[in-house]
């Protein structure tokens, strides 16, 4: 690839401090000034919907629409703050927001903006902890097409 050629690099962004250093870390040691980078939030509803769904039957569809729209606020907010960090940064890219499994969703939006490089941040779960709930970053590892680097905290 020419240096001066577009390069796009796909970052999962959760709006974790794990995800902001794993941006920090690429912007800070192999940026390029000819990158594309698409951040990539994939909100998962299913923590807020679990808490409601243990209420009274009798509130819960009115407690369950007053945590999705508080949920929309939250996540039109925080793509709001991604956009505003690649301006910051001098960045050109763009913030896109996707519902799934956030690792199927990671590595389907690589190949559809043809990424040449996936940047994830990573908990640091134990063997056992991943073994249960699965690991995000060993998903993408495992099925993705193009390099992946995972910054740890």
């Amino acid at each position: 690839m020419a240096k001066s050629e577009v390069r796009n690099v796909l970052i999962a962004m959760d709006g974790s401090d794990i995800a902001v250093r794993a941006f920090d870390w690429y912007v800070k040691e192999i940026y390029r000034p000819h990158d594309h980078v698409i951040f990539v939030h994939c909100p998962e509803h299913r923590a807020s919907i679990q808490s409601v769904m243990m209420g009274d039957s009798l509130t819960v569809e009115a407690e369950l629409a007053a945590v999705l729209a508080e949920e929309a606020t939250r996540i039109k907010s925080m793509v709001a703050e991604l956009g505003e960090k690649l301006k910051k940064a001098k960045i050109t890219g763009k913030v896109k927001c996707v519902y799934g499994t956030p690792g199927e969703v990671i590595v389907q939006v690589a190949e559809d903006e043809k990424a040449e490089l996936i940047i994830t941040g990573t908990r640091g779960l134990g063997a056992i902890r991943r073994t249960f709930l699965g690991s995000v970053s060993d998903y993408v590892v495992h099925h993705s097409n193009v390099p992946v680097l995972i910054c740890r905290h």
